[in-house]
């Protein structure tokens, strides 16, 4: 295919892509309405017809069967009570996000926590996640393992972007061998996109063991990363055994020398992370990472954890941050 050829071609498929994602958005946008109306209508009539029992407990069981004969699948018993755990969940209509699919609702709607429910359907709406996307994002609690929650009318900082700890079971590793430092980069660029992803809003990698050269010495930081949302660069430091103060040394002498050497002018600050497997509650208390807004250590695991397990280590630090502060 010539030149020509080629750029006639990409033109009709930019107008065909562009028609069917205008489809999607109206088919989504009515089906969305549309379960929202029912689940209103279900429990409106559940209320008024409470002391009247006319359907008892067989109510929906009688309406699916009447919807599915008449207008097929997708009116089963299950579904109607989606629909009103949706409506429930969500009442205000005009509030409904239309980029969100009905998938991403009904998994929504299980979230018992109104601010959890809000902060992941905001988060999955700002940062385009599909259903699998979100599923996870639920499931490994990122509500809960943000360093530090929103506090109302506080967007985007660092604080609020970062979790701890990070889970990394995507990456393919075994976590009853020790993995080198290159083993674990290795496997971070290979899997980038689900990293990312992971490791918060905003970043984009920018370089892996880019060197640094000061006039007696070379250094090489293992991952740098740029934070669109925050316009700085965010150098992390891989550790593979537990937080030591030589750790912490490293990472605040490579964040003074990256703002000297290599931050523009129009970026903020360096930010710096310990990404170790292990962190010392002791040396985190008594070294700069306790009042230095730059630079912080975060746990990683090579593992889903159980979902006990994981709250447990929440809680624990929790309980550590609100004694401290």
């Amino acid at each position: 295919m010539n030149i020509s050829n080629e750029v006639f071609y990409q033109s009709i498929r930019e107008v065909i892509s562009q028609s069917r994602e205008r489809v999607y958005r109206a088919v989504n946008t009515v089906l969305l309405e549309t379960y929202w109306q029912i689940g209103k209508i279900i429990v409106e009539e559940e209320q008024n017809g409470s002391s009247r029992a006319v359907y008892g407990s067989n109510l929906l069981k009688n309406i699916s069967k009447q919807l599915t004969l008449e207008f097929g699948k997708g009116f089963d018993e299950s579904n109607l009570r989606n629909m009103r755990i949706f409506y429930r969940s969500f009442p205000i209509r005009d509030a409904l996000c239309h980029k969100l699919s009905w998938t991403h609702y009904r998994k929504l709607s299980k979230i018992e926590d109104e601010e959890q429910r809000l902060f992941y359907l905001n988060e999955a709406a700002e940062n385009g996640w599909n259903y699998r996307q979100l599923e996870r994002q639920i499931k490994t609690l990122t509500f809960n393992r943000m360093l530090y929650s929103k506090d109302e009318g506080e967007k985007n900082t660092i604080h609020t972007i970062l979790k701890d700890p990070y889970i990394f079971e995507f990456l393919g590793l075994s976590s009853n061998e020790k993995n080198t430092e290159f083993e674990i980069e290795t496997a971070i660029i290979d899997h980038i996109q689900k990293f990312l992803l992971e490791f918060g809003k905003g970043f984009a990698f920018v370089a892996r063991q880019q060197h640094i050269a000061t006039e007696t010495s070379d250094f090489f930081i293992d991952l740098v990363f740029y934070n669109y949302v925050l316009k700085c660069f965010v150098i992390i430091d891989l550790k593979t055994d537990k937080l030591s103060h030589q750790d912490i040394g490293q990472i605040d002498m490579y964040v003074r020398m990256y703002d000297d050497l290599k931050k523009g002018k129009d970026d903020n600050p360096t930010v710096g992370i310990l990404l170790c497997t292990e962190k010392d509650e002791t040396i985190v208390k008594y070294s700069v990472l306790n009042d230095n807004d730059s630079l912080f250590a975060s746990q990683y695991m090579l593992y889903m954890p159980r979902e006990e397990d994981l709250i447990d280590i929440i809680n624990h630090d929790r309980i550590r941050f609100e004694k401290e502060n």
